[in-house]
């Protein structure tokens, strides 16, 4: 009996100091990021686009923003009929975000101020589905970037990666290389996060801001032929990161906070 209770005493012991020294080990500063709603919402018709712009501006923008969070809003840039819209939602931490998914759901507030949308009959629909992708923030950009108030254009891309390991390698350029390219050569980030659920999987998403294509076309241009690009794209670390690349272009909507 007495031997059972010294070595149940030593393993507990052995275990507190294993977790001491674990705890020791992992004292590296932690970085507060954003965490990235991304909805794309394909929407009945044109007429759609008002119902969902009510919702948002009578019940989520201020709903969110009582909660440190900002809504960025946009169309496509070539208009298409159904139309799309790209709504996003920048929550402060994992925590805000699943706090305010909570709140959506239970809130009286905000249920008061969604109470329309959210009684529209099954024959009126504001959106035939709409997808949602959840994006951690980069460690080399933590928090969204608002753009200038010229901002005309956005541009929204993905890159999909063959494996996990290519996904983390491609994050990992763009923290210690390609960010700070970007900076110099006018490539205007809002925001670059790393999936965490969605579509595509593993992958990554950023945005980018122009005044205008014209700009944007010349901006490229300056990142393509940079000599900083031409050296690191040749690395063996950062060889095969990248395997599909998909890429839109939208404009800002008149209530985007962005």
């Amino acid at each position: 009996m007495e031997r059972r209770s010294f070595l149940k005493k030593s393993a507990l012991a052995t275990g507190a100091a294993m977790t001491a020294g674990s705890l020791k080990a992992n004292t590296s500063p932690i970085v507060e990021k954003d965490i990235y709603e991304l909805r794309v919402f394909h929407l009945k018709s044109g007429g759609s686009r008002n119902q969902l712009k009510k919702f948002y501006t009578e019940a989520v923008i201020p709903f969110l923003n009582e909660r440190g969070a900002t809504v960025g809003a946009f169309n496509e840039y070539s208009k298409e009929d159904p139309p799309v819209m790209y709504i996003l939602h920048a929550h402060r931490s994992l925590a805000a975000y699943f706090e305010a998914v909570q709140g959506m759901r239970s809130d009286p507030s905000f249920l008061k101020a969604a109470n329309d949308y959210l009684n529209l009959p099954a024959d009126n629909p504001v959106f035939e589905r709409y997808e949602t992708f959840l994006l951690e923030a980069f460690d080399g950009i933590p928090r969204l970037k608002e753009p200038a108030k010229s901002r005309g254009l956005f541009e929204l891309r993905t890159y999909e990666s063959y494996n996990e390991d290519a996904g983390v390698r491609k994050v990992k350029m763009f923290n210690d290389e390609e960010l700070p390219l970007f900076d110099k050569v006018g490539l205007h980030s809002v925001f670059f996060g790393q999936h965490l659920a969605g579509q595509y999987m593993p992958a990554l998403t950023y945005m980018l801001w122009f005044n205008d294509m014209e700009e944007r076309e010349a901006n490229w241009a300056k990142f393509v032929g940079s000599p900083e690009w031409n050296v690191m794209k040749n690395k063996p670390e950062y060889a095969n990161s990248v395997s599909k690349v998909q890429k839109k272009f939208l404009t800002p909507a008149d209530f985007s906070q962005l």
